[in-house]
């Protein structure tokens, strides 16, 4: 299923800095009608407000709060592309007295704030047959024992990323995995990769992989390698329906 950015209302959740800007700026690029800027702190995006004015609209959102997500969609009926990009990744091993503590967190974020957006703007959604893009990882797929708590979390977001695959495109509704490798944000240089690629890459490739009606999406150098080993898998075990 093809969706193009021209002329299309979409939302972003972490909207105000690193990939989620950077999917902003590409969207407006792309001649989006409108996009709503989805935060926690509304005082965050006056930079993207002052740059792109009616283009942009700055909506308060906490993906891991169901009633400020319920609020948010009730505001934003608008909505036809949700980029569910929001997310944490502070860097824990599977081991340790805080481990449970911060894999609970990672979870509420990660997972369970897929399953708040998702089920909130679902009317929308199905009402302009849009798409639901979701923010992964090349961890969801692979766990890195230093970010043991945020690969797990990550891999239960793009199981469930799967389910939406099926449920929302029965109904019309195009569903996109992407998963990036070490991309140049704050998380990234926490977790210490010495090399990353730049948010345009993730941006400009969600952008195209709309087009095509691609499922997954591997945007970087080093995602790509991911794609190359994880392709087989994934078309005859992710993408089959094995329901018959």
């Amino acid at each position: 299923m093809s969706i193009s950015i021209k002329n299309r209302v979409a939302l972003v959740t972490g909207a105000n800095r690193g990939i989620g800007k950077a999917i902003v700026e590409t969207f407006i690029a792309e001649g989006a009608k409108k996009v709503y800027l989805a935060v926690r702190n509304v005082a965050s995006t006056k930079e993207l407000e002052e740059k792109y004015g009616d283009k942009v609209q700055t909506v308060q959102l906490d993906v891991s709060n169901t009633e400020s997500v319920n609020k948010a969609a009730e505001l934003a009926q608008d909505v036809e592309i949700l980029v569910n990009n929001a997310g944490i990744g502070t860097p824990h091993g599977t081991l340790g007295e805080t481990a449970e503590a911060d894999f609970m967190n990672q979870l509420n974020i990660n997972a369970f704030g897929l399953i708040r957006v998702a089920n909130a703007f679902a009317g929308s959604l199905v009402k302009s047959k849009g798409a639901i893009v979701q923010m992964n990882s090349v961890a969801s797929i692979k766990n890195f024992p230093p970010l043991s708590t945020y690969s797990a979390s990550k891999a239960a977001a793009y199981s469930l990323t799967q389910g939406l695959r099926v449920e929302c495109g029965a109904k019309g509704v195009h569903v996109l995995s992407v998963h990036p490798g070490p991309i140049e944000t704050e998380m990234a240089k926490t977790a210490g990769f010495p090399e990353m690629s730049p948010t345009s890459v993730v941006s400009e490739g969600i952008v195209k992989a709309l087009a095509n009606g691609e499922f997954h999406l591997f945007p970087d150098e080093m995602a790509k390698m991911f794609e190359g080993a994880y392709q087989s898998f994934s078309e005859n075990i992710v993408m089959a329906d094995m329901q018959g």
